[in-house]
């Protein structure tokens, strides 16, 4: 079981994306950020593109859920997030020079800027360990995002070098915690055909897991 986040703030997926998870033998499950108050049993996450900014504070306001995710991505839930999903799992999305808490999962805080940050096509090579792409792996996409990480001082995990594009910044990409991997980086399936069943594989990994430990 696969979770996609798939509602008004979440609503870039190529469909050609969700066909190759099924293809792989991934059973999707939609899931709403803004409407759900808990989060489901699924054995991934993929966390696509939107516009969170759009809806920043009905997000934020939905607590429930935003800790409930935490939690599962703290016990081991594989994910891959692009662009919008990224800025969800952000700690914080700053609108205005209004901080909005989100998930929490990564840490760093996205601020939303009045031009584009990142946009045209994007060349990567995977240089970190992560739970979905072998080492060397070179992934091609898209970028088209307006906001970007706040500067700090302790540059979070990557596990991308940007050939072309510019991602969160200095030629990197693809923050990695835990069994995380989010980026800026639009992939398509049909261009990346390894991806979909990389993600099903981490899914079915973490299903044993579950089942061993004894969870439903």
């Amino acid at each position: 079981r696969v979770g996609v986040l798939q509602d008004k703030a979440f609503t870039f997926y190529y469909p050609e994306n969700l066909a190759a998870l099924e293809a792989a033998g991934a059973e999707l499950v939609t899931i709403s950020p803004l409407a759900d108050k808990q989060f489901p049993a699924v054995d991934a996450l993929y966390a696509g593109g939107g516009f969170p900014e759009m809806h920043v504070a009905e997000l934020s306001a939905n607590q429930s859920f935003r800790e409930s995710l935490a939690q599962r991505i703290a016990e081991g839930l594989p994910v891959w997030a692009e662009c919008g999903g990224l800025m969800y799992l952000s700690r914080a999305i700053v609108m205005d020079g209004t901080a909005h808490p989100m998930v929490g999962a990564l840490p760093v805080v996205v601020e939303h800027q009045a031009r584009p940050q990142g946009h045209g096509y994007v060349e990567a090579r995977v240089t970190g360990d992560n739970p979905f792409l072998p080492l060397g792996t070179t992934l091609r996409g898209h970028e088209f995002h307006y906001s970007r990480l706040q500067v700090k001082a302790e540059a979070p995990e990557t596990i991308l070098s940007l050939t072309r594009g510019t991602g969160i910044g200095d030629g990197r990409d693809g923050i990695r915690v835990r069994e995380v991997v989010a980026s800026y980086l639009h992939l398509h399936a049909l261009g990346q055909p390894e991806w979909a069943p990389a993600l099903v594989r981490a899914a079915s990994g973490r299903r044993s897991l579950d089942r061993a430990g004894g969870m439903c």
